[in-house]
């Protein structure tokens, strides 16, 4: 199962970032786990330094902007 991880503060672009997130999963038609992240702390250590982020698997994959639902399938089809 992928686990994808949405790391940032809970604000808008966030919350837009898991929404994405929730469309792409149901696109592609996977199982998925999706996490948010909240902790700066944890955010920091794994070298975001702009939120939203996204992480796939534990490798963080988007810094800084909301990526669309597109995007995230993409990145999604890649890991199957």
């Amino acid at each position: 199962m992928i686990k994808i991880e949405v790391l940032g503060t809970g604000c808008p672009s966030c919350q837009a970032t898991m929404s994405n997130a929730q469309k792409a999963v149901s696109q592609v038609g996977i199982q998925a786990e999706l996490v948010k992240v909240y902790d700066i702390a944890e955010i920091v250590a794994r070298g975001v330094m702009m939120t939203p982020a996204l992480a796939v698997n534990g490798e963080v994959k988007m810094a800084g902007k909301v990526p669309t639902v597109d995007e995230i399938t993409g990145l999604l089809e890649s890991k199957e």
